[in-house]
């Protein structure tokens, strides 16, 4: 059972006013342990007037106290997400643009005297940490990397793979994530991530 963590303690409470033990109290008394994830959804809407969105995490978060498994959890890479974006440029172009001055901010954060070597710890200005753990030039970068507001790090991976003549496809992988609602979070911020790097390439064609 994964227990919900910091980050969305904090965004249940702040979205809805009520604490997450005080959802689970409540929940415990209003929701019947057979209905299904959308049923259990209807009735958070419906009887605790909350937003679609909020009604949708609730739901997914006290269906995993109930033992079920949300999407994006695996039991050797804990809570993971992919994202992915093909490019239009060879990998060696895309692996030079990504970890030098000018790429390093779109994706890692603005990290003074960044080195390419397996064991660097960097901190951005941004508060993101991190260690690399793999260095392929071209290939592939593994790191443990972490937010300010986290308790603990994820690993990430960015990888290049070649998928056409000239295009090359960009893939970022995260495990370790605190819960399926950060799994959420860093979809949508990776997303971002890429199509600014994409269109940050193609545009300098």
């Amino acid at each position: 059972m994964k227990i919900p963590g910091s980050v969305f303690r904090q965004a249940v409470r702040d979205a809805t006013g009520i604490t997450w033990e005080a959802w689970v109290a409540a929940l415990q008394q209003a929701v019947d342990p057979s209905w299904s994830r959308e049923e259990i959804k209807a009735h958070i809407g419906e009887y605790f007037q909350v937003t679609d969105e909020w009604a949708e995490w609730l739901a997914v978060m006290y269906g995993q106290l109930l033992g079920r498994i949300p999407v994006g959890v695996t039991k050797d890479a804990g809570v993971q997400i992919g994202v992915r974006k093909t490019v239009a440029l060879e990998k060696e172009e895309v692996w030079g643009f990504l970890t030098s001055p000018q790429g390093l901010p779109l994706w890692l954060g603005d990290v003074s005297g960044f080195r390419l070597q397996k064991g660097y710890e960097f901190q951005s200005a941004e508060g993101i940490t991190g260690k690399l753990t793999v260095v392929l030039p071209n290939q592939k970068l593994r790191m443990r990397w972490k937010l300010p507001e986290w308790e603990k790090p994820s690993r990430l991976q960015l990888l290049l793979l070649s998928v056409a003549s000239g295009k090359t496809t960009v893939a970022i992988h995260q495990e370790m994530l605190e819960d399926v609602y950060v799994r959420e979070l860093m979809r949508r911020f990776w997303a971002e991530k890429l199509k600014q790097i994409k269109n940050h390439l193609e545009a300098g064609r």
